[in-house]
């Protein structure tokens, strides 16, 4: 249930890195709904890691963690943002995943 936990957590990573995004291309009260949800999601996600790391090591649980946000965080910078999707940047992507899946198979 923890790795559950930890997944939901990094994905709350992706939307809070997402919601900084948005709330940079907008102004007003807009910009601050942005920054609002920015806050819920980091909230949410320290949440989900603190009750992830309960049972599982905090080496692998924070480096799956900031793993997940660090690919879903390119791929929403690539999908909505319009940032390059260059040779380089997709294969240290899959080499980043490959990484998270294999910590998560080592451990215990």
């Amino acid at each position: 249930m923890n790795w559950i936990f930890l997944i939901i957590g990094g994905l709350c990573e992706v939307a809070f890195a997402f919601c900084l995004g948005k709330a940079k291309d907008t102004a007003g009260n807009e910009m601050y709904g942005w920054y609002a949800g920015f806050l819920v999601m980091l909230t949410l996600s320290m949440a989900l890691l603190i009750k992830a790391t309960q049972t599982l090591p905090i080496g692998t649980a924070y480096a799956v963690w900031t793993g997940i946000g660090a690919v879903g965080t390119v791929m929403v910078g690539i999908l909505v943002f319009k940032e390059p999707a260059t040779f380089l940047r997709l294969l240290f992507l899959v080499t980043l995943i490959g990484s998270i899946i294999g910590l998560k198979a080592v451990s215990h």
